[in-house]
């Protein structure tokens, strides 16, 4: 349990660094979708649906744009998208890592102390 809240600690630690990085990928992928959504003369909602389910690579089909430069700007929400994920599954990896470090130095106090007595 120790180990899960020391990850669940940096994790925090690092989203809370990488926090603007984040914010502004977000409201990139908001920002084409809006763009998007305008040209193809779909709703707010919709736009940023459509934007969030390119971004995450998912992408339904349920709505897609016709024009050519919207298709354009898709594929450029997709590769922010993809930066976003790659960032958070970088965070989470570092936060594992560190918590994976700190529980072995843990490990090697706790053997140094019984060693001793």
């Amino acid at each position: 349990m120790e180990f899960t809240f020391t990850y669940l600690q940096l994790f925090y630690l690092n989203l809370k660094l990488a926090f603007p990085l984040l914010a502004f990928a977000i409201m990139l992928i908001v920002l084409l979708g809006r763009i998007v959504g305008f040209r193809e003369s779909w709703g707010h909602y919709d736009s940023i649906y459509w934007a969030f389910i390119t971004a995450t690579t998912v992408g339904y089909g349920d709505i897609r744009p016709l024009r050519s430069v919207s298709k354009a700007l898709s594929v450029l929400i997709a590769l922010v998208g993809m930066i976003f994920t790659g960032l958070l599954v970088a965070l989470a990896i570092n936060a594992a890592t560190h918590a994976i470090n700190n529980q072995d130095q843990f490990a090697a106090l706790r053997n140094c102390i019984e060693a001793i007595k």
